[in-house]
């Protein structure tokens, strides 16, 4: 989970506070950051492919990284 939490703070680095409170208290909002984690893993992977699917591979775990941005940030912003 640390790790998954710490990708959404370096994502939302005013926000890290609230972002390791809803982490510890929420299971969803833990599995949110996880889901995040994982689709910037992605993200960076296939930005070092060579494969003929790189790019869109891509532009389609960018989307998926800046849906899931929104998600937690709405989800802080709800906390409130």
């Amino acid at each position: 989970m640390q790790h998954a939490v710490q990708a959404a703070i370096a994502r939302f680095p005013d926000r890290g506070h609230a972002i390791e409170d809803l982490a510890w208290t929420d299971e969803d909002f833990q599995s949110l950051c996880e889901d995040f984690a994982a689709a910037q893993a992605a993200l960076v992977h296939w930005e070092q492919s060579s494969s003929p699917v790189r790019e869109a591979r891509c532009a389609e775990y960018r989307e998926l990284v800046r849906e899931l941005a929104a998600e937690i940030e709405a989800e802080l912003d709800r906390s409130r």
